[in-house]
């Protein structure tokens, strides 16, 4: 039988984002001229009431002057900024439908993120401008639906900034465009496209309402807007951090120190100067807390709890974490198509259950499939299959990949691979695309790669299989730490090793190889197509000799 949440279930109310965060009434009574969003750099904020009457000016221009309809397309193309927030929120105002896009792509992959979402305009910062007109231009869309934001304005005055065209603060009583919180869309989404281009996850607005109210719930009254103070390192523009990071803080009051890229300095400096209590990180960011003498040079005391996402942790790197800064860690797991989190560990369990992605957040079922389409029992592996208000309409404009991705009872296929314990715990063990097919045998990258972390001379690590004709062999990327040095013998030590570990088909059959870094996506997880499409490169040029 499916399972339901170890939580209790919860009132979603019928509402859209604009009503959930300024219309109904709120559980926690917060001021509104409390500071939402700061600047970590700039000290610029922006209140709650301040957001508020940013995004109703921004969204009355739209509609007034530019003459938008319910369901156009504002693509988002920008590091961390705090008017981010008063654009998509404006945008909901106006009906229209917001798309992050990641500010490091290239002109071309821009582009294709344009032309699919039917972007109506954009909002960039001055440092994405060159990118984003080349894109624009590439598709056809007109240079003057190209806004700015952020602290940065276009000396040439081609270009204004969103401030600019936005009416001045208006009544209460303008009407705001109506939409159907359970149909219409509040984003879209693309995904990473680590196996292949990226398709756009169609969220509505109940979607996000539920998710927001879910993690409320649950892990979130850990946390509150009187105690509490975040530091946002996660990209805005990945589901993990919208929601997380943007509409969790404007719902409850919670004050949000944004910076706009990562760099440890500057993020320890931030803790120490803000008092930061609470952060939403990824693995590669642990890693640098565990290993970083820089670790220990700041006041990292005011900092109680941290949420991990987007790849398993190890038990040690837990472990190493808090036994250097006294900080604890707990995992959470969600896709951009569940909007994202769905699972995550409470923090009375933070220790006890490491390596589970914790308990089910409320309001959701799951089951575990196997590959026959049988229902598996606890502690027995399968695929997790999903139901519940998160989940996503379907993709954009792909109906085939949206069929694929749901079974005809309504459950969303993750496409990831785990079980689930008597204790409610969950547990991902890896992707069912990802799974390295040994002679008959399936092994999970993600179980190599947590042994693997734990070798001395290891920080980072990813492992896939390389296909040798007849079957796929197991093969390991390896960042060193600092001070050791890649070498033939220590490749074979730590191949010899991690043999003693495993059964005989886990072996590293196709070797190790040294990196400085292990590619990976802005939510860290790990970009396995580029690491093989690196190996098909060194097998073609050794062909060649």
């Amino acid at each position: 039988m499916p399972t339901s949440s170890f939580y209790p279930a919860i009132n979603i109310p019928q509402v859209d984002l604009w009503g959930l965060m300024f219309e109904i009434e709120k559980k926690e009574k917060f001021p509104h001229d409390k500071v939402i969003y700061r600047d970590a750099i700039t000290r610029r904020s922006y209140t709650y009431a301040g957001v508020k009457d940013a995004a109703m000016s921004f969204g009355y221009a739209l509609i007034s002057s530019w003459s938008w309809k319910k369901g156009d397309v504002m693509t988002i193309v920008s590091p961390n900024n705090i008017d981010m927030p008063a654009i998509i929120y404006g945008t909901l105002f106006a009906g229209g439908v917001v798309s992050p896009a990641n500010p490091s792509y290239s002109v071309d992959e821009l582009a294709f993120q344009l032309q699919d979402s039917g972007t109506t305009a954009i909002a960039t910062s001055k440092s994405c401008l060159s990118t984003v007109t080349a894109a624009a231009q590439k598709i056809g869309l007109c240079l003057d639906r190209i806004i700015l934001l952020g602290d940065e304005r276009d000396p040439d005055g081609q270009f204004q900034h969103f401030d600019q065209i936005a009416a001045p603060p208006v009544s209460p009583h303008i009407s705001r465009v109506s939409v159907n919180p359970l149909t219409d869309l509040a984003f879209l989404v693309y995904s990473s496209g680590t196996t292949g281009l990226p398709k756009g996850v169609m969220l509505s607005h109940q979607n996000i309402v539920a998710n927001v109210l879910m993690v409320a719930s649950s892990v979130g009254t850990s946390y509150s807007w009187k105690d509490d103070k975040l530091l946002g390192i996660l990209p805005f523009y990945h589901i993990y951090g919208l929601t997380c990071l943007i509409h969790q803080p404007l719902h409850r009051g919670i004050q949000l120190v944004v910076i706009q890229n990562f760099d440890l300095e500057l993020f320890l400096g931030t803790i120490e100067k803000e008092k930061i209590t609470f952060t939403y990180l990824a693995p590669p960011v642990l890693v640098k807390l565990a290993t970083s003498p820089l670790g220990k040079k700041y006041d990292l005391t005011s900092l109680r709890m941290a949420t991990s996402g987007a790849a398993p942790l190890t038990q040690s790197l837990v472990a190493a974490v808090h036994k250097r800064l006294g900080i604890k860690i707990n995992q959470a797991y969600g896709l951009s198509e569940t909007s994202p989190i769905t699972h995550t560990q409470p923090w009375g369990e933070w220790y006890d259950s490491v390596g589970s992605v914790g308990k089910m957040m409320p309001s959701l079922t799951a089951k575990y499939m196997s590959s026959d389409g049988d229902e598996v029992a606890d502690g027995e592996s399968g695929e997790l299959y999903l139901k519940g208000p998160s989940i996503f309409k379907g993709y954009w404009k792909n109906r085939q990949a949206t069929e694929d991705s749901f079974t005809e009872d309504g459950y969303f296929r993750t496409g990831d691979v785990g079980f689930q314990d008597h204790n409610h715990n969950f547990y991902i063990t890896d992707r069912v695309k990802e799974l390295i097919k040994f002679n008959g045998y399936q092994v999970a990258p993600a179980e190599l790669e947590g042994l693997l972390i734990a070798h001395p001379s290891i920080v980072d690590v990813a492992v896939f299989g390389v296909d040798m004709g007849h079957t796929e062999v197991p093969k390991a990327f390896v960042v060193l730490a600092e001070g050791v040095e890649e070498s033939p013998n220590l490749a074979n030590e730590i191949i010899d090793w991690m043999n003693s570990k495993v059964v005989h088909y886990k072996r590293l059959r196709g070797g190790i190889q040294f990196l400085d870094h292990i590619p990976k996506s802005a939510a860290g997880k790990i970009l396995r197509k580029v690491l093989k499409e690196m190996v098909q490169q060194e097998l073609i040029a050794k062909a060649k000799l």
